[in-house]
């Protein structure tokens, strides 16, 4: 991964208090459907896919990728977090040739409003900041989604531009990670 080129893949899993980011495994394969094929998920996330297609089409172990966490409550997958280098092409850039690593992420809506977003989304920045001292990352989110919204804000992001995209206006931000002091 671009962002993450010197750091080893999958790293050891991360605990926090209530959960664990690690990687994604065979038993999280019906998680995956549920999260892609809810409605719920899908509304400001381009919209759900058919649960059969779905069934179908993921991998034995979908998203067995550099910078893909899986969120773990209790043994089971409750959602899912990704710092990807953003697409050069797309809107939305805080250095001149793209790449910044962005963070994103999706729960289960039986996971909504109990803090697990925040919770995992700090772990997976925290880790970052030790594999890639002050590295900024960005987040874009529709500026319509007010749970987003206040997560961004929770984590640290600040507004850098909105932009159309996708059909609704976008919110971007960026983080600027601290400098480590131990790698």
């Amino acid at each position: 991964m671009t962002g993450h080129r010197h750091a080893a893949w999958p790293p050891a899993p991360i605990r926090t208090e209530r959960l664990v980011l690690r990687a994604s495994e065979a038993r999280d394969r019906a998680a995956f459907v549920d999260l892609f094929a809810s409605p719920e998920v899908g509304v400001y996330a381009g919209g759900s896919r058919p649960r059969d297609e779905l069934e179908r089409t993921a991998p034995e172990v979908p998203g067995q990728r550099p910078g893909f966490f899986v969120a773990e409550l209790d043994r089971a997958m409750i959602g899912m977090i990704t710092l990807d280098p953003r697409d050069a092409g797309r809107p939305g850039h805080v250095r001149p040739g793209g790449g910044e690593t962005e963070l994103g992420y999706m729960f289960l809506p039986r996971a909504w409003g109990r803090g697990y977003a925040a919770e995992a989304c700090t772990a997976a920045l925290d880790w970052l900041a030790g594999v890639r001292p002050g590295e900024p990352v960005v987040l874009c989110t529709q500026s319509a989604n007010d749970r987003a919204m206040r997560l961004a804000a929770r984590l640290g992001f600040t507004e850098v531009e909105r932009f159309e995209e996708f059909g609704a206006e976008q919110w971007f931000g960026v983080r600027e990670l601290p400098a480590s002091t131990g790698v």
